[in-house]
């Protein structure tokens, strides 16, 4: 009896562990899109980034349409890899696979820059994606810690 009672506390325990390793994924943020990007653009990079058509951001991300609410995203011109996006989906569920979609842009990026401008690559290197409720962001910058600075003020 003293046994299972040990191994179901351990088992309790372990439970609680895992569901306070969520991150901020469950945390209810509400985060105004266009302000929060263009704190970022202003903030975090000295490049000039274009904002992207948005009828073109499921084809960059490759997300899929019907599981996003709102999404920017601002690009260099090709000379540095600098970029910021912001991508609100439709259920906090949707977040993950976001995180990975951006993770995707990035290594593809990476290894983009690194055939005619390895330079680049160390900012590719220090990429932020993070989410928080429903929002995703990545953000290619020059001022990583500035950006996680701005990032944790809005909740993330």
């Amino acid at each position: 009896m003293r046994k299972k009672l040990t191994l179901l506390l351990c088992a309790a325990a372990m439970t609680l562990g895992l569901t306070a390793c969520g991150g901020n994924k469950e945390k209810e943020v509400s985060v105004d899109v266009p302000k929060l990007t263009e704190e970022l653009l202003s903030t975090v990079t000295s490049d000039q980034l274009t904002e992207t058509a948005s009828d073109m951001l499921a084809s960059i991300y490759f997300y899929e349409p019907n599981d996003v609410a709102s999404a920017v995203a601002y690009a260099s011109s090709g000379a540095t890899a600098c970029e910021v996006a912001v991508i609100e989906s439709k259920d906090a569920k949707n977040t993950e696979a976001i995180e990975k979609l951006f993770q995707t842009r990035v290594d593809n990026q990476s290894a983009l820059y690194a055939s005619y401008n390895e330079g680049e690559v160390a900012k590719l290197d220090d990429a932020i994606i993070e989410s928080a409720g429903v929002y995703t962001v990545l953000c290619v910058c020059d001022d990583p810690d500035a950006a996680e600075e701005i990032l944790e003020n809005y909740g993330f």
